[in-house]
């Protein structure tokens, strides 16, 4: 499985063409973790005492060379074989069932897991810089640990203790996965219409009904699934109020942990799909006979709460995708801009690759800019992830709770808008061998697609920020952010170098926090008005904080112009100055569509159409 070359060689039209293996970025995953988010403040908490930056940067190195040697071979191989039904199992592609195994036996599922159950106790951040890397590799295969960690997430917190002993152990190691079952046919984003039904049967439930879009829902790669199924009860009340959660697997397990009888649990078909065709996305159906066995995961009707741990950690994840993807089509686009050689340079008139041209090098920056922010981004979203969780002081504890808040839906929402962007610059700097399917450019566009829908489309993401984030408390977390950013911008300020992103940093500040205002001022006067100005005011938002983690990035990188890294600080400096120059002034247009804007958005209608 170990592929050693730099280079995969396929021919088309009898012309070689060479697709660039993955590299794992392991200096940037470094400097975001290490230098602008300071990992030392993670490991001064004390479940991470021993958590040393020595030990996480060894495991994450190890991280990088699985998913380049193992993972990275498999993306263009599950793209074209995709995924098919035999009997009640799905089978996957080539190499996928035996490249899981090896990730089950290095553990790596269980970084971040609860020792208590078999984990290794490690930062959730570094969980997340191994992910991006196994995502960049192969999306549709990475997407099964995902969903399994949330999974575990919610059992975690709210199972009971037998159903924690039973499964958490299995599901750390990664021996079975786990899977989110929420939609059908008729339900999507409106969870209150689920007809799936849990009747009580004693000590367990009957489950009956359907439910699609699973991703992983059946596969042949682990010899148990446990399907985390949403439901109301027989008797439960109307509405999301109602709705309950359930543990179901697809064998059950017996009292000494070995595997009982088939559940009434089976695959009912798989979808055709864009992209991720390798990841196979299932119609489930539960209790095509009897009835389903499952088990209630917390109280009674407090399912969709429940639910949104999973959730929550998933979305984050998808955020993440965008992060992966968007590396690994910034990757392919420079290979290939290297090497293309097409026109002349503009100076010396001879034959140049395209990398030399200008339009080429603005979509290289491009890509590379919004990569780097986004990056920032997400990892201060596990970082503020990882305080809530382990840190002792209870104020920084509900500090860092409302900032994981506040970033979830950022996360999600903006990198997987931007991933869209990047993955079609990726294509439009291939040329027209990026329109063809040889390359692997058309690939990370169509795989990039669905992350601004699963996990809650972008719109509801949107929503839950302004709706949730900044109404509920009247921009007070938001506020916050905003102030951190401010000090940021202050202390900049002072050295030349960094006056002049520092000023356009404040004008930023200034232009969110009044996008705020009129929004939180404004919010009573419509029903619609959140929905009118919710994206708008969401895409604005990512790029004044992606300006923030692109300053903090400079101002570690001008400290470093003497030292023997010095070349990686002046491209860390070029693509901040091109963030500021030409991606953070995207932000005005965002923000007089809040403001102006807002009107029209509310006057719409049906009729308008």
């Amino acid at each position: 499985m170990l592929v050693s070359s730099k280079y995969l060689y396929i021919t088309f039209h009898d012309v070689d063409i060479k697709m660039a293996n993955y590299v794992a970025p392991a200096r940037e995953i470094g400097f975001v973790v290490n230098e602008l988010l300071d990992y030392s403040r993670l490991a001064s908490l004390a479940d991470f005492a021993d958590a040393t930056e020595e030990l996480t940067g060894a495991i994450l190195d190890e991280a990088g060379k699985f998913a380049a040697q193992v993972l990275s071979p498999l993306n263009r191989v599950g793209d074209q074989q995709g995924v098919r039904i035999e009997g009640d199992t799905i089978k996957t592609a080539d190499g996928f069932a035996q490249a899981y195994q090896m990730f089950v036996d290095n553990q790596w599922l269980s970084l971040a897991q609860n020792p208590q159950y078999g984990g290794q106790g490690l930062p959730f951040l570094i969980h997340l810089a191994a992910a991006e890397m196994w995502n960049s590799a192969c999306t549709s295969l990475a997407l099964c640990p995902m969903l399994t960690a949330g999974g575990i997430d919610a059992l975690a917190a709210h199972a009971s203790d037998e159903l924690k002993d039973k499964y958490l152990p299995n599901l750390i190691t990664g021996k079975w996965t786990a899977t989110m079952n929420l939609t059908e046919s008729h339900a999507g984003s409106d969870l209150s219409t689920l007809k799936t039904r849990a009747q009580p049967a004693g000590d367990h439930y009957l489950i009956k009904g359907q439910k699609i879009y699973i991703t992983w829902g059946e596969h042949d790669m682990t010899d148990n699934i446990v399907h985390i199924v949403l439901a109301p009860m027989t008797d439960a009340p109307p509405g999301n109020k109602g709705l309950s959660l359930f543990l179901v697997p697809k064998f059950l397990v017996n009292e000494d942990g070995s595997l009982g009888e088939r559940n009434d649990v089976r695959v009912m078909s798989t979808e055709h799909k864009l992209g991720i065709h390798a990841s196979p996305t299932c119609v489930m159906g539960f209790g095509e006979n009897e009835g389903a066995i499952g088990y209630l995961i917390g109280e009674p009707g407090d399912g969709l709460a429940c639910m949104f741990t999973l959730m929550n950690h998933a979305r984050l994840e998808v955020g993440l995708q965008g992060v992966a993807i968007a590396e690994r089509a910034y990757q392919d686009a420079l290979g290939y801009a290297k090497e293309r050689v097409q026109g002349r340079d503009v100076e010396t008139g001879e034959p140049a690759a395209i990398i030399q041209h200008a339009d080429v090098q603005r979509m290289l920056m491009c890509m590379k800019s919004l990569t780097d922010a986004m990056r920032g981004l997400t990892y201060d979203g596990a970082f503020a992830h990882d305080f809530r969780i382990h840190s002792k002081d209870e104020d920084e504890k509900r500090h860092f709770n409302e900032r994981f808040s506040l970033l979830t839906p950022l996360v999600k929402a903006w990198c997987t808008e931007l991933v869209n962007e990047i993955t079609s610059i990726g294509v439009q700097v291939h040329g027209g061998m990026g329109f063809i399917e040889e390359t692997g450019a058309a690939q990370h566009y169509r795989d990039a697609r669905i992350s601004a829908i699963y996990e809650g489309t972008n719109g509801i993401q949107a929503n839950d920020l302004v709706g949730r984030k900044v109404l509920r408390d009247q921009g007070a977390a938001l506020g916050s952010y905003l102030e951190e950013i401010l000090e940021t911008a202050e202390r900049i300020e002072s050295d030349e170098r960094l006056k002049p992103i520092a000023i356009k940093l404040k004008d930023a500040v200034s232009n969110l926090q009044s996008a705020s205002d009129y929004v939180i001022e404004n919010a009573a006067g419509s029903q619609k008005f959140v929905g009118a100005v919710a994206y708008n005011f969401l895409m604005m938002m990512g790029y004044v904080a992606g300006a923030w983690y692109m300053a903090r990035s400079a101002e570690k990188a001008v400290t470093e112009l003497d030292g023997s890294d010095k070349a990686f600080y002046e491209r860390k400096l070029a693509s901040v100055n091109f963030y500021f120059a030409q991606l953070l002034p995207r932000h005005k247009g965002y923000q007089e569509a809040v403001i102006t804007g807002a009107e029209i958005g509310v006057s719409l209608n049906e009729a308008c159409f």
